[in-house]
């Protein structure tokens, strides 16, 4: 069992100011922030806080084909960051008032992936960049019939256009392996699965 626990809470800091600087599609504040330090005493520092909305993001697996329907789309923050700014991910969306994980999971499946959902299985909580965003994602894996699975999703409204893939689960963890695919959500879950998938097979009677 885990025995750290952090040095400070949530009373060791006051936000002193704050200010609003952009909101449009993404929100950006600048904090005027006192915290605590560890040697003892307190610093005052300014931060920007670039604000998101939780999300889900959930790892199709069908047992009985042992793949993964994994989607790909547009990522504007990957412009030049890589070959190219289409990525292979999860299946994922923003969280809604009054929505469980769940309930995100089970609608952006259909969304973005024309795909049912079962049994969603929780795989861990974290976190993508804490230096500067308050985003918070809930990773999930769910079972899928990928029978069927295929073309291209999303709603026309918002500007999706994603193209849904079918791949073997011994292919997906390739492109995890050589950095093919490099989303943070996509290699945790892939790499969970690697680690848990006998108990998953398991679970769903599969063995």
């Amino acid at each position: 069992m885990a025995t750290w626990k952090p040095t400070f809470t949530s009373t060791d800091i006051e936000i002193t100011q704050q200010e609003k600087l952009w909101d449009g599609f993404f929100k950006i504040n600048r904090l005027h922030i006192r915290h605590a330090l560890f040697e003892g005493g307190e610093v005052e520092v300014i931060r920007e806080q670039f604000r998101r909305d939780d999300a889900v993001c959930v790892l199709l697996f069908d047992p009985v084909k042992d793949a993964i329907v994994l989607v790909e789309q547009f990522r504007v923050g990957a412009i030049n960051k890589a070959d190219s700014p289409w990525l292979l991910e999860l299946v994922a969306g923003i969280v809604e008032p009054g929505e469980t994980p769940e309930d995100v999971a089970r609608r952006e499946a259909v969304e973005e992936a024309g795909a049912d959902i079962s049994d969603i299985v929780p795989i861990t909580r974290y976190m993508p960049s804490a230096g500067g965003s308050d985003e918070y994602i809930e990773l999930l894996c769910a079972r899928v019939d990928s029978d069927g699975v295929g073309g291209v999703h999303g709603l026309a409204h918002e500007g999706e256009d994603i193209l849904v893939h079918v791949l073997p689960f011994a292919e997906v963890c390739e492109m995890v392996a050589n950095s093919t695919i490099d989303n943070a959500a996509t290699i945790i879950a892939v790499q969970w699965l690697q680690l848990n998938k006998q108990k998953l097979l398991q679970r769903w009677g599969c063995l």
